[in-house]
């Protein structure tokens, strides 16, 4: 079937099409509802049971694949390697929720999980699942303050951590600020489980705390409890606007579904086959791509606890994509942004046999056309970009590698995947015609998969999304489909600003800065200007190795957005700076950015992976007399 087919056959019945999709999967009892409508919101197969540890690893050993590698870990920060057949990891989770249950949880309680990149996160994450306890995975090393927060939010009857986190070089002792947590926290679990990492053993609370090591040593192995589809599976927290993280609640059948499907489709990743998401299980990109779809569709799945760089260098993704036989690999955009930068004309991958590697995959941030063009030439291999949010849980546009690959466009996620039924509106709620700026927005229902609410806000879930543009889900994302009905994504709609009256998007500037030759990464913001109301600034990083006069590269960039945009752009300013602060999952902290440039107060946020860029660029900020 060609990629206009499966997109049709998707909006013309959806109903239809994916009860066809939901036909793949083993449930206990299969649905006979389809999708339905409770309360202005949409439920996919309402009345169907099943569990979906028992579909990733019951179901595979069942199928004969019990022998088959599910599980590799692969530390270079501890010079670790380890690998879990099916049926090793099925004996292994079955054991843990025997824990899990012997310390009360039952289906539906809650279960935070806050650790490092190790097989027993990936353990965990599945146990719980097993009993139909819902769990929420906070990324491991996050600030006491924030890790309370959503102990108070989900109200957790066990917290799972380990001993410590391994940065590049250094230790985190994660129990301290466990403990700190737990303190500021008003609710407070009745047990905690830790891992015991003998870089740094914990120090145990007696009568509160387990030790995982000790606990697994008697636990007996239970069986998976069926749940109905709309149960959730995890909670999983994303920053909102009034700066109370929004925890996104995804259910059990629709994940199911919509992730086995595009394991096939999207990434073409068969059973038996090697997938490997370099990312963390506290992202959504680990939920979705590191745990559950790999297993669901019976493929091994690489977990790494190391960085694209500095670990212990530039080849560190060629090394593992070698080692392992890697067919499809996926990671931010940013992670090839740090290996261009390190080696810019990957000599190290000259080390390495990638011959079994078909794919390479980006999402996460916007794929600017320089990073997207050098992959191609360096690799050799098909680059997808593909573009979608915590929200949905898997990609809203992609090129389906597993369907029909299309003629790619450099700054475009291609097209729609089928269930998404993507519309670009103007702010009254209006369609636009092709290649016209706007609001991305989807037409309801929204495909199996998607969020089904926000954990203890269902109002929240609707005033955030589902208000805007009555019958659509507003993604808060800017952007336009052109003639081709290709979908260009130009960030956040707050990153529109106003310029004279113009309304300018500062992705397409940042395209056009990251096209200089002695660019390695950039972003700007629009700043407050008496004149025009905002004005753009750039901030770029160079590559290793090159110099310039900072005088001279802003008179080339200016000259670059006025030829690409024009004048009306107004773009007049550019930093170099010798860093960019980011999430720890690399997306670029722009509104702190502006917070700073404006003289406003700001927080450091939890998630940021490196504090000292922020004093950095401030004091850049303030000698070029911006801020």
């Amino acid at each position: 079937m060609s990629y206009l087919q499966e997109y049709q056959a998707s909006v013309a019945d959806p109903a239809a099409f994916w009860a066809h999709k939901a036909s793949k999967i083993a449930w206990y009892k299969a649905p006979t509802k389809i999708i339905s409508q409770h309360d202005n919101v949409y439920h996919w197969f309402a009345d169907g049971e099943l569990n979906t540890c028992y579909l990733a690893l019951d179901q595979q050993v069942l199928e004969g694949r019990g022998e088959q590698t599910a599980l590799i870990y692969d530390s270079p920060v501890t010079q670790t390697k380890q690998q879990y057949t099916y049926k090793q990891l099925l004996e292994e989770v079955a054991k843990f929720a025997g824990v899990l249950q012997a310390h009360g949880v039952t289906k539906g309680d809650r279960v935070v999980i806050y650790m490092p990149m190790i097989p027993q996160a990936v353990i965990a994450m599945l146990a719980s699942a097993r009993l139909g306890a819902i769990h929420s995975v906070v990324f491991g090393g996050f600030a006491p303050h924030e890790l309370a927060i959503r102990i108070d939010d989900a109200k957790p009857k066990v917290v799972i951590s380990a001993s410590c986190g391994i940065e590049i070089n250094r230790v985190i002792s994660y129990k301290p600020l466990l403990d700190s947590a737990i303190d500021k926290a008003e609710f407070k679990p009745e047990h905690c489980i830790i891992f015991q990492r003998p870089q740094d053993p914990a120090t145990l609370v007696a009568g509160r705390d387990v030790d995982w090591q000790q606990a697994m040593l008697n636990a007996t192995a239970v069986d998976a409890v069926p749940v109905q589809s709309t149960d959730p599976l995890y909670i999983l927290y994303t920053s909102g606007t009034t700066g109370k993280p929004k925890g996104v609640v995804r259910d059990n059948g629709g994940h199911a579904v919509a992730l086995k499907y595009s394991m096939q489709a999207i990434y073409d990743i068969q059973a038996g086959d090697v997938f490997w998401a370099a990312s963390d299980v506290g992202w959504v990109v680990g939920h979705s791509y590191i745990v559950y779809g790999p297993l669901l569709a019976g493929a091994t799945t690489i977990l790494y606890e190391g960085k694209p760089v500095f670990t212990p260098d530039a080849g560190a993704f060629w090394r593992v994509c070698a080692e392992y036989n890697v067919k499809a690999i996926f990671a931010a955009p940013t992670a090839f942004r740090a290996i261009r930068k390190e080696d810019p004309h990957a000599e190290l991958l000259k080390l390495h046999n990638l011959s079994q590697l078909k794919h390479v995959f980006m999402a996460g941030e916007r794929l600017d056309p320089p990073t997207y063009q050098w992959a191609c030439e360096v690799l050799g291999k098909p680059v997808i970009d593909h573009w979608w949010q915590t929200e949905t849980g898997w990609a809203i546009c992609a090129n389906l590698a597993g369907v029909e690959l299309l003629p790619a466009k450099p700054g475009s996620s291609t097209k729609p995947v089928p269930g998404y039924h993507v519309q670009i509106l103007d702010d009254a709620g209006q369609a636009v015609p092709a290649n016209t700026q706007g609001n991305i927005a989807i037409k309801l229902p929204l495909p199996p998969g998607c969020l089904a609410t926000i954990w203890g806000n269902p109002e929240r879930f609707k005033a955030g999304y589902l208000s805007h543009f009555p019958g659509y889900y507003s993604s808060g994302d800017g952007g336009y489909l052109d003639e081709d009905g290709y979908l260009f994504v130009m960030g956040r709609t707050d990153d529109v600003i106003n310029v004279a009256g113009h309304r300018l998007s500062t992705g397409e500037m940042e395209e056009i800065l990251a096209s200089h030759p002695a660019v390695a990464e950039c972003c700007v913001i629009g700043l407050p200007d008496e004149l025009k109301g905002q004005q753009p600034v750039g901030f770029v990083l160079l590559k290793n190795g090159i110099t310039v006069d900072e005088t001279t590269l802003q008179a080339e960039l200016v000259a670059l957005v006025r030829q690409e945009i024009g004048a009306v752009a107004s773009f007049k300013k550019a930093l170099i700076v010798p860093r960019l602060p980011k999430t720890r999952s690399g997306k670029i902290l722009r509104k702190l950015l502006r917070q700073i440039g404006e003289g406003q107060s700001y927080q450091v946020p939890s998630t940021i992976d490196d504090p000292a860029s922020l004093p950095e660029i401030a004091n850049i900020m303030k000698q070029r007399g911006i801020t």
